[in-house]
């Protein structure tokens, strides 16, 4: 009879073994697992298993990796090698902080548990876990235990080790297998013929789906390394790792699908892909995201997108997004102007290495945007760093902080030193030069000379210098050399590239009174494009253009409102002009 029972016992435990099973594979994890989780308090391996399992997966029991990993090492110390298998790999991918699975004599609680969020890789632990599965043959332990001994601790590392164990995971029809060995094949390439074979297995493990094959396959098709090189084929490559959330696959594909590069032009389909992979941490996205919504094209222009994927990129040290962040918000454009915040993500992209950066932080500075006099030092060192070595930016940058005392005490001889230095090559020290020379700062003035540089930087296209030379023009302050056509000339040039001074200069020369032909519409235009962008004078003068009709359309309304902004910024005679209009106005009981 005790034979007959220890029979009908094993049928029992193995019926409801399947049982359980079973009801987690047909959509019962509730009453599978509560089988289960019986059978694993009895001892079951298999069934100390499939319980670890449910915690890890949340299927039929709330998710915990506590309990899980608990589980999993009961059935591990049992000789279950899927269950080793998995705990070398939760020891591979890091254990919250301080966690310790206890062994199988200790008390074990099915009930879940809240852990540290903060995890650990131990690839020590996974190597234990990982050799144990792997010497008892499991493919996929042998191509993690190749992983963990080539990207472990130094200690630990053995490649000559990790090679063997990749090949006999490849062998076995592993597809991590395959991967691990055609990064070891490639790793060490030294011939096409090598990368040929690395190829071969990188397309093994693409069966298996493995986005990083893929991901590396569109490399090796975009360049043509190890197989012929097919933009098409590259692109389809990317979109299949993409689709399996490789991020830097997401950035190439949403590139190639921007440039229709190897596939039809979709800038649609291009940006979502950028985006996702600047949401995975892809700062090189984020930033032409933000070039995207900037300067619009396939996709309408959109400036607020632009701040906000700009930030993200800059946020992660992105000089150039820093830089194109930090004018944004020097403008105005896309979000509230804010010359502090500006300076601040310049200072940003000057630490990041944007050497133009470093002049517009330095530019900005000299506005009296706030920055601590650590930042303005150290920007002052950097210059003369660059300067001493050379480089002509640097010498102008250095120049530029010497004169104004940014970083250090003024120094106008010093100052005009290095600015006469980069002017050579660099256009804006040739006007700083030139404004020295003018105004005898740190060097004995020389007008003329001065203006001659003046005149070098503006013929360069630089908007200042060219409406300062305008100014010269205009006024004939240097040995009565006056012409208006070219200084109305230059104050174009110079407004068209955004200067706000010459917008003001241009629409003042239209007004009249010069030698060149009169339109005030034209000056109402100008007028307005220099008051939008907050200047005092032109938000006066186009109030008064509104009042008064002088541009062709009256609108005393308007006009009072520029009139109000222009009086909010100090501007006196637009106090005037509004008590005239109040004085003018007759009393509602007249």
């Amino acid at each position: 009879m005790a034979l007959t029972h220890r029979f009908s016992s094993l049928f029992s435990v193995r019926a409801k073994l399947a049982q359980g099973i079973k009801l987690l594979e047909n959509g019962q994890p509730l009453k599978g697992f509560s089988i289960l989780s019986t059978l694993a308090k009895q001892g079951n391996v298999e069934a100390q298993y499939r319980v670890g399992r449910c915690y890890l997966e949340a299927l039929g029991a709330p998710a915990s990796l506590e309990e899980g990993a608990r589980w999993l090492r009961r059935a591990a110390d049992a000789g279950k090698t899927e269950a080793c298998f998995i705990l070398a790999t939760l020891y591979a991918m890091g254990m919250p902080e301080g966690f310790e699975v206890r062994k199988e004599e200790e008390v074990l609680d099915l009930s879940a548990r809240v852990v540290p969020a903060e995890r650990r890789a131990d690839f020590y632990q996974a190597r234990y876990w990982a050799s144990i599965a792997a010497e008892a043959g499991s493919a996929d332990a042998q191509a993690l235990l190749g992983y963990i001994l080539t990207n472990g601790p130094e200690d630990i590392r053995d490649q000559v080790e990790a090679r063997q164990w990749y090949e006999r995971s490849a062998e076995a029809g592993c597809s991590q297998g395959h991967l691990g060995m055609g990064l070891v094949i490639l790793r060490d390439a030294e011939t096409a013929e090598d990368q040929a074979k690395a190829a071969v297995h990188f397309q093994e493990a693409t069966k298996g789906g493995l986005g990083t094959a893929f991901s590396i396959l569109g490399r090796m098709s975009e360049t043509g390394s190890g197989i012929p090189r097919d933009l098409g084929r590259a692109a389809e490559y990317y979109r299949q790792a993409a689709e399996r959330n490789i991020v830097p696959a997401q950035a190439r594909y949403g590139i190639m699908l921007l440039e229709g590069q190897g596939i039809e032009r979709n800038a649609g389909r291009a940006e979502t892909w950028l985006r996702r992979a600047a949401l995975g941490g892809d700062s090189e996205s984020a930033a032409l995201l933000g070039d995207i919504y900037a300067n619009g094209g396939d996709l309408p222009p959109n400036l607020i997108e632009a701040v906000k994927w700009y930030r993200f990129a800059a946020e992660q040290k992105h000089g150039p997004a820093a830089r194109a962040l930090a004018l944004l918000y020097l403008t105005g454009s896309g979000t509230q102007r804010d010359p502090d915040v500006a300076a601040h993500w310049f200072a940003v992209a000057a630490e990041a290495g944007d050497r133009s950066a470093d002049a517009d932080f330095g530019n900005l500075l000299l506005t009296g945007a706030k920055a601590t006099e650590t930042e303005r030092e150290s920007l002052r060192k950097r210059f003369e760093r660059s300067a001493e070595k050379g480089d002509l930016l640097g010498a102008f940058n250095l120049g530029v902080c010497l004169a104004e005392g940014i970083g250090s005490e003024q120094n106008t001889r010093q100052a005009a030193h290095w600015l006469r230095q980069a002017s050579d090559g660099i256009v804006n020290a040739q006007y700083w030069y030139g404004r020295l020379l003018m105004e005898g700062r740190g060097i004995h003035p020389d007008p003329t000379e001065g203006m001659n540089w003046i005149e070098k930087a503006a013929d360069a296209g630089m908007a200042e210098a060219q409406a300062a030379l305008a100014q010269l023009l205009l006024t004939g302050r240097i040995n009565g050399r006056r012409d208006h056509a070219r200084a109305f000339s230059l104050y174009r040039q110079a407004a068209e590239s955004g200067n706000v001074d010459a917008m003001f200069s241009l629409a003042a020369m239209y007004g009249g009174g010069h030698d060149v032909p009169s339109d005030r519409a034209e000056a109402q235009k100008w007028f307005r494009k220099a008051a939008e962008r907050g200047s005092g004078l032109a938000q006066l003068m186009l109030g008064r253009y509104l009042v008064r009709g002088l541009g062709g359309v009256t609108d005393p309304l308007e006009g009072r409102s520029w009139l109000q902004r222009a009086k909010g910024q100090g501007i006196q005679d637009a106090s005037i002009e509004l008590e005239r209009l109040d004085c003018a106005e007759p009393d509602e009981d007249d």
